[in-house]
């Protein structure tokens, strides 16, 4: 039971990283963000973003070319974001 609610969990941060990149998230960001309003330790974040560029190494590349530094989110819009992108999570969650 212990392996499917880490697999839950690893799966849920996972959706989150989606979440961050849709929004034109650094990791950095991305960790404090859902550090911060997801309650999730930043070196989670890391681990599963780290095995997210591995398996999908182009889209990374592409992802950090075309990121740039005037597209960063005010804390407002990232914390509403985060709430919004939570609430929908455990919807979805619940319907599984």
């Amino acid at each position: 039971m212990e392996g499917d609610s880490s697999a839950s969990y690893i799966h849920m941060v996972q959706h989150l990283i989606e979440k961050c990149l849709i929004f034109h998230m650094s990791k950095e960001e991305c960790m404090e963000a859902l550090s911060k309003h997801a309650n999730i330790e930043p070196v989670i974040t890391s681990t599963v973003w780290n095995e997210l560029e591995k398996e999908n190494k182009g889209f990374f590349e592409a992802y950090a070319e075309s990121k740039s530094k005037d597209e960063r989110m005010t804390e407002e819009e990232t914390s509403a974001m985060i709430k919004k992108m939570i609430t929908e999570s455990s919807k979805e969650d619940s319907k599984d």
